[in-house]
């Protein structure tokens, strides 16, 4: 039997195409918005190149705030996309040029949201693809295994690596998290410098919100 699944790539591309809309800011998990639909989240090490691959995925060259300097985000943004979810721009955890105390705080704002949102449809983990998995990603981890939130795996600044280096931390990554339930088998490969692996993941998340019931009609016109 044929797979008759829709070519989620246009929608996806269609889903960007629009400005996404900033509309909170909660530097602690009281100050979480109303809930204004499904929610993605971008979660990763500080200096895992968050902002620029959001940037890249949004095509907009300043949405989320780059950096030299890891923990420049500190705080959860909201942004709507198109009206038809929220993705949330996460405070980088591990490493970062603020004071310890700053860094406990957000770190625990980061794991609270992720074991209490019920509107989090799935966390887009992003490690950097040169270095993989480290010891900094294992509370994250345990967080979203012990919450049952469904995550997917985002390789960044793929362009450093060979083809062949590509293909063997991916496939290691894929072997890590296979023990995870809840994270998706799919590991992307992204280069916010080259733009590859930008329409995956913008398919990706169409494919999701079809699965919710969540992809505007307007997206197949």
């Amino acid at each position: 039997m044929t797979d008759q699944r829709p070519d989620y790539t246009e929608a996806g591309r269609r889903l960007f195409a629009r400005e996404p809309e900033f509309y909170w800011a909660a530097a602690k998990s009281t100050d979480l918005p109303p809930p204004r639909g499904l929610e993605i989240a971008f979660a990763g090490r500080s200096n895992v190149g968050k902002s620029s691959l959001i940037n890249a995925l949004t095509g907009r060259n300043s949405l989320a705030r780059t950096s030299h300097t890891p923990g420049r985000t500190q705080q959860l943004n909201f942004f709507d996309v198109s009206g038809a979810f929220s993705f949330i721009d996460m405070p980088g955890y591990g490493f970062a040029a603020v004071g310890k105390e700053k860094v406990s705080a957000w770190t625990g704002m980061i794991h609270d949201y992720l074991r209490g949102r019920v509107e989090l449809a799935r966390v887009l983990l992003l490690i950097d693809a040169r270095h993989g998995l480290k010891a900094t990603d294992d509370p994250v981890l345990e967080t979203l295994r012990t919450a049952a939130v469904p995550f997917q795996v985002v390789l960044t600044k793929a362009d450093d690596l060979t083809e062949k280096q590509a293909i063997a931390m991916k496939a290691a990554i894929s072997a890590k998290i296979a023990r995870h339930p809840a994270a998706h088998p799919d590991v992307i490969l992204t280069s916010a410098k080259t733009g590859q692996g930008i329409p995956e993941l913008r398919e990706a998340i169409a494919y999701l919100l079809a699965e919710r019931g969540a992809l505007p009609d307007w997206v197949w016109k």
